[in-house]
């Protein structure tokens, strides 16, 4: 009989430390060519304005296969609704069955996108890093900082948002959080985008912006960001000459950035080569690949890939079985 899991009992079975690790593992799967994941699906709505993303692939020789369906409707909130929704599918490799429905409010999806922008600081961060700087004010922003608990040593986190009393109300949350308690973190705002640039080594981008938020002259040597936001066309948080000035630029998938992420921008405009981009199950594996001297600037282009909704997928399964 198919499982079905509502998201109070999805969040009782994810752990953190074991989900960064699973990530971590399915983007060097996903690099050395073991995975199937076709383009992704896009469906866009213009009144009232929204998207949705359909992602999905299995692990060859696998048990299962998964899809994943994750939308964001942006009038919902002055409806007093949640803005993102969504579900994932587990079907049997073997027989085609749907074995489990994860109806996860696009809180997996979340959750795994967080724990990717980990696993990039954990390989691209500098050693030092004196202050972190999260772009934005929703959703991503508070996990993207919790779940760099981990893996960054740091004691200070400079917040930017459009909104100013957005920006106030994330910081509060963000010292509501025990995890956030228990890592002792200094959290301020910024008045302006370039007072966080400025002072930031480690900067996590989190907007739907459609315009470069950050430019290629305001970023100081030695500083590493993780670019979130350009999960779909037209959507853009990075100057494309920052990319070019970048001594490493890195993507969850090359094709896929190339496609709708901040690669896109940059290799458009011949600022880049795709043959430049290396990918971060490649640096996984190599770590010589990716930041070798605390000088210099790193960029991870992470556009989410089918294979993290899979090994967290399969992650609940397991903790099921």
């Amino acid at each position: 009989m198919t499982k079905v899991l509502e998201l109070d009992e999805i969040k009782r079975l994810i752990d953190v430390p074991l989900l960064i690790r699973e990530i971590e593992a399915g983007f060097v799967l996903y690099s050395e060519g073991k995975v199937v994941v076709p383009p992704v699906g896009f469906l866009h709505f213009d009144q009232p304005p929204g998207d949705v993303h359909i992602k999905y692939g299995f692990v060859k020789n696998d048990d299962v296969y998964v899809l994943k369906m994750a939308s964001g409707f942006y009038n919902n909130a002055d409806l007093g609704l949640p803005v993102a929704d969504g579900l994932i599918l587990v079907f049997s490799q073997q027989t085609g069955h749907i074995e489990l429905i994860l109806h996860d409010e696009a809180w997996l999806t979340d959750m795994r996108t967080a724990a990717a922008g980990a696993v990039a600081a954990k390989y691209l961060a500098p050693e030092n890093v004196r202050n972190i700087g999260i772009v934005g004010t929703g959703v991503q922003a508070r996990m993207q900082l919790e779940l760099l608990k981990d893996v960054v040593d740091c004691q200070s986190c400079i917040v930017w948002g459009r909104d100013a009393s957005k920006v106030q109300n994330t910081i509060e949350d963000l010292l509501r959080n025990e995890s956030i308690q228990a890592w002792g973190l200094e959290i301020r705002a910024a008045a302006e985008i370039d007072e966080l640039v400025s002072q930031c080594n480690l900067i996590v981008t989190t907007t739907s912006a459609r315009e470069a938020l950050i430019k290629a002259d305001q970023v100081i040597e030695g500083t590493h960001i993780t670019a979130m936001g350009s999960d779909d066309h037209g959507k853009q948080e990075l100057e494309a000459e920052l990319l070019a000035r970048a001594d490493c630029v890195v993507a969850d998938s090359i094709s896929q950035c190339v496609d709708h992420g901040e690669c896109f921008h940059a290799v458009e405009q011949q600022l880049i080569d795709a043959d430049s981009i290396l990918e971060l199950g490649d640096v996984i594996k190599n770590s010589d690949l990716g930041r070798t001297s605390e000088e210099q600037i790193t960029i991870a282009d992470l556009t989410g890939v089918a294979i993290q909704d899979i090994q967290i997928a399969k992650m609940v399964n397991r903790v099921l079985q």
